[in-house]
């Protein structure tokens, strides 16, 4: 309608100051309807094709939205675990930085487990002091053994020896009865070998195997006690957040509240254009956006992303063909937004509602020697009407506050 309004004006206002102060005509007597529509019947058709002309060069190389918003990110506050809310550290609509404490669950249980793998690691501790002494005392009993063995070796060999020279101090059965005792010297260190090595076993492979098997229980238990209390994974604003001692939370049926990261969509806005300009939205063109929650303010932009997928066209795979023509809608070219100059939109709230218009620059081609008249004036043509839009959209951002606050019940 304004732009119907503004290029309406190039006829009829310029026509009524020359009839009403050049030649003395007055509304309703010599100026009316039917004389303005005789009279202008042609300037009025003219007007008609070129507000339609003008407008379509306007929307098609400098396409505007209000399909504009920021999306942010929420994070939802969740234990790891269920458990009976023991102690709530906020509340809600606090401002809260990365790394404090949420609330904290009941951990009476996982207390109880680490104590156990502690007590366990002690233990531990205690079986290592015994099974040195286990080592020691084999140690001992295998040098006692051969000791005997030795013993009873040369025993064993001076007595054969004088047996085998048939001497009558030695009977054959004092021989045999030296030999089986060399023989069970033998088992006896044999024995003792195997009594160290079974201590060694224990000490250096059992034992350790058992610490680090004990360690990780009491590291598990350690985790599993610090995920009873929440923290916050990021600065931000806590939101919807209701929590009383007592109550009991479900990370899959049951949320605590959501964290708004501070940094979350203040910068980056997305506009969803018309399919038609597909082939004009590109990256780097200027921009410039009002927004509801700013009202006369216009905000330089710069496009400096545009999604190449139209999110009409996504599916899911499933038993059923997908038919185009239930598709509810076309869907939008997605372009991404971010202010021309730095703090330009820090006081835009993230979600908030905004109108884009994006225009279309041919400075570069305009230098080119080689451009023809037509495409030359025609390109400046473009470019000038942009100025129109931009106009309308401050016309827009005058009267923002008047639609919403009078005209739409407030709302």
């Amino acid at each position: 309608m304004l732009e119907f309004i503004c290029c309406s004006l190039l006829t009829i206002f310029p026509d009524y100051l020359f009839r009403r102060f050049k030649q003395g005509k007055r509304i309703g007597k010599e100026i009316t309807l039917f004389s303005m529509w005789y009279e202008l019947r042609y300037g009025l058709s003219a007007c008609f094709v070129l507000t339609v002309s003008l407008i379509t060069t306007i929307l098609y190389f400098h396409p505007s939205t209000q399909n504009v918003s920021s999306y942010f990110r929420t994070v939802t506050i969740l234990p790891e675990l269920s458990g009976r809310v023991e102690e709530v550290m906020i509340v809600n609509n606090q401002s809260i930085k990365k790394g404090e404490p949420i609330f904290r669950l009941d951990d009476s249980r996982q207390r109880a487990a680490e104590a156990t793998a502690s007590a366990n690691l002690i233990e531990l501790e205690s079986a290592e002091l015994l099974a040195r002494d286990d080592l020691r005392s084999a140690k001992a009993n295998l040098d006692a053994a051969e000791a005997a063995y030795e013993q009873t070796n040369d025993e064993y060999y001076r007595k054969n020896t004088l047996f085998l020279e048939n001497s009558a101090a030695v009977s054959a059965r004092e021989v045999e009865r030296l030999e089986n005792l060399l023989n069970e010297r033998q088992a006896g260190i044999d024995a003792a070998k195997s009594a160290v090595t079974s201590a060694t076993h224990r000490l250096e492979a059992q034992i350790p195997a058992q610490r680090q098997s004990a360690e990780a229980a009491l590291h598990q238990a350690e985790i599993e006690l610090s995920k009873m209390t929440v923290y916050a994974g990021v600065d931000g604003r806590i939101e919807q957040f209701d929590l009383r001692v007592g109550d009991y939370i479900n990370p899959i049926l049951r949320p605590a509240g959501i964290l708004v990261p501070s940094d979350s969509g203040r910068t980056r806005f997305q506009a969803g254009f018309g399919q038609l300009s597909a082939q004009v939205i590109k990256p780097g063109m200027v921009a410039e956006m009002s927004c509801i929650t700013a009202p006369f303010k216009i905000i330089p932009m710069v496009i400096t992303n545009v999604q190449d997928v139209i999110p009409a066209g996504q599916i899911r795979p499933s038993d059923t063909l997908r038919d185009p023509q239930d598709n509810p809608r076309p869907g939008t070219l997605i372009a991404y937004l971010e202010p021309l100059y730095e703090g330009q939109a820090d006081g835009i709230p993230p979600g908030s509602r905004c109108a884009v218009n994006a225009y279309t620059s041919n400075h570069e081609r305009l230098q080119d020697p080689d451009l023809g008249t037509a495409a030359y004036v025609g390109l400046h043509v473009i470019d000038t009407v942009g100025y129109a839009h931009a106009l309308i959209l401050r016309f827009r951002s005058v009267l923002l506050p008047f639609k919403m606050l009078v005209f739409s019940g407030g709302h």
